[in-house]
């Protein structure tokens, strides 16, 4: 490995635990992606000085996101990994296991909660709990439009958002100005 990639291996797996993953994971995912040719378990066993074991267990929880694709090679017995996709896909699976993993779950329990019957004593609590279940289902939403939409669409949409926060500020502070002549 290059002094770059080794660094930005590294840096995977310590951002790994954050991004849902175990260090193993994070690099071993970091060395595929940078990596020109697909490798096979023991090519990164090998690479990241973990055992073969950790390397099947990381693979395994790697395939879990669908986030590899394997290849064989003719005469060869070993199987070789390499990223599922473009980076902007494989981030689009990742939001898809996310959303299906954490918050499928969340907003079934807050739907639950929600239809039962609660005592007055609890409005503050389900007035939050109601806050949370709109915040998770707009986002559920919005998760689920973008998997719809062309790779080239929602890499328009990311670079609109950033010009999105400024317009809404401009369009903001341009009523408040209107407001004061009337």
């Amino acid at each position: 490995m290059t002094p770059s990639t080794e660094r930005l291996v590294r840096h995977f797996g310590e951002m790994g635990s954050r991004w849902g993953f175990n260090r193993t994971v994070g690099q071993m995912y970091a060395l595929l992606l940078l990596s020109e040719q697909p490798l096979c378990a023991d090519e990164l066993a090998a690479s990241l000085a973990v055992s073969r074991g950790n390397v099947s267990m990381g693979l395994q929880e790697l395939h879990a996101w669908r986030l590899l694709r394997e290849h064989r090679q003719p005469g060869d017995r070993k199987v070789y990994f390499s990223p599922a996709g473009p980076i902007l896909e494989l981030a689009r699976r990742v939001l898809e296991e996310r959303m299906r993993r954490e918050v499928a779950p969340t907003l079934s329990l807050l739907r639950e909660l929600l239809d039962a019957d609660a005592a007055p004593a609890e409005a503050h609590a389900r007035d939050t709990m109601r806050d949370i279940h709109d915040l998770l289902e707009t986002t559920d939403r919005w998760a689920t439009e973008i998997q719809t939409l062309r790779n080239e669409h929602v890499q328009t949409l990311l670079r609109w958002g950033t010009g999105m926060g400024k317009l809404l500020e401009l369009t903001d502070r341009l009523r408040g100005e209107s407001d004061r002549y009337e």
